[in-house]
């Protein structure tokens, strides 16, 4: 079995690209130590940069796919996912993505192929909006990237507002690749809000550093992002010399299952590792399908396509490779809870149930988790 990955190693999101790469190459290199997959080692993976480039990310898919893969993991950004969906799934390859929440995904028509150990923004987006009305604010403004994820979250936080609510004053969104965002921040300003979401990634500090100025501080009205933005350096980047501006910055993002003894170990795997965030779905991503390739006796996606989503349901319970392994060996159906938590598939081939983390920059700028919310779609 052979496994690629696109991933963002250049870009605005270039900090979620070592944790999850690293958690990929950790999860082979169990996965031969227990004698590979179906008697074979694997080969180390082929890479390729999406570089938040939809070009770029169909270059490196096409680089990864002529090395012959079986799966590839990634993209990170729901967008680059979709700039190459297409060309993987048809290409019969599974497609696995630690860190899609876009809810576009749910009825994607991927030839089956397509997976991910993310839970949808349509499991986020009320937490969050919970989060904001808790906190006793009824006038919202959003405002998110132009594209599939900033979207998707903003409509379901919006949506999840209103039926708590609350009134949403602002719903719009910007172009991520904009050099300058004083349009955005004064169609903000001039709604007067109370609370401000922002669905942004690395470009949203200067959307929260234009708010700062115009008199919007975090301390001033209720201020929250998603996870593009759930980023440790984030106080730094918005004030370098003042971390503590971005003091009460809240927001929400899928959580991993408490599991330090998972993050110890992929750190004495990986000891430059400073960001962890999605290592543990990537991680996820990769067990399960080989193990779907070993419970198919078949290294061909077309082949354990069926099998990934029963893996993770609806069986003897396992937490590792080499434990569920022994299990399909035995001829049993596994439920591998694996170390972003319980999985139980959808038919749609993604989590039914998430963990959502909800996160805050404390006084001095530095990011702590508050707590975390489980969420299941709405009946």
């Amino acid at each position: 079995m052979k496994f690629g990955y696109v991933l963002p190693e250049t870009g605005s999101l270039a900090y979620l690209g070592p944790p999850q790469i690293e958690a990929m190459k950790y999860a082979i290199s169990l996965i031969n130590k227990d004698g590979g997959v179906l008697g074979k080692q694997l080969p180390a993976p082929v890479g390729g940069d999406e570089a938040d480039d939809q070009a770029l990310a169909n270059q490196a898919a096409d680089r990864v796919l002529a090395a012959g893969v079986n799966a590839i993991i990634g993209a990170a950004a729901s967008g680059m996912s979709l700039a190459i969906i297409d060309k993987v799934t048809g290409a019969g390859v599974a497609q696995c993505s630690g860190s899609n929440t876009a809810p576009t995904f749910t009825g994607y028509k991927d030839n089956g192929l397509y997976f991910r150990t993310a839970p949808s923004d349509a499991l986020q987006g009320p937490v969050l909006a919970d989060q904001v009305i808790s906190d006793g604010h009824s006038q919202v403004a959003i405002t998110a990237r132009a594209d599939d994820y900033g979207k998707g979250l903003a409509d379901a936080t919006a949506k999840a507002l209103q039926n708590g609510g609350a009134t949403v004053v602002l719903n719009e969104t910007y172009d991520p690749k904009a050099t300058d965002f004083n349009a955005t921040v004064q169609n903000i300003v001039a709604k007067k809000p109370d609370a401000v979401v922002i669905v942004a990634f690395e470009e949203g500090k200067q959307i929260i550093q234009g708010l700062i100025e115009a008199g919007l501080t975090p301390q001033k009205v209720g201020m929250y992002g998603a996870d593009g933005l759930r980023n440790a350096d984030l106080g730094k980047l918005v004030s370098p010399k003042d971390p503590s501006k971005l003091a009460g910055f809240k927001g929400t993002a899928p959580a991993s299952a408490d599991n330090p003894d998972f993050l110890k170990n992929l750190k004495t795997f990986a000891p430059s590792l400073k960001e962890v965030q999605f290592a543990p779905q990537v991680y996820d991503c990769v067990n399960i399908l080989a193990l779907a390739a070993e419970q198919a006796k078949s290294t061909k996606a077309d082949d354990f396509k069926k099998y990934v989503n029963g893996i993770t349901k609806d069986g003897d319970k396992c937490t590792s490779f080499a434990d569920c392994k022994k299990l399909i060996d035995e001829g049993k159906d596994v439920d591998y809870d694996g170390a972003s938590g319980p999985l139980d598939f959808t038919d749609a081939g993604e989590p039914g149930s998430a963990s959502i983390e909800v996160y805050e920059f404390d006084k001095t700028g530095a990011l702590k988790t508050l707590r975390t919310v489980q969420s299941k779609p709405a009946s």
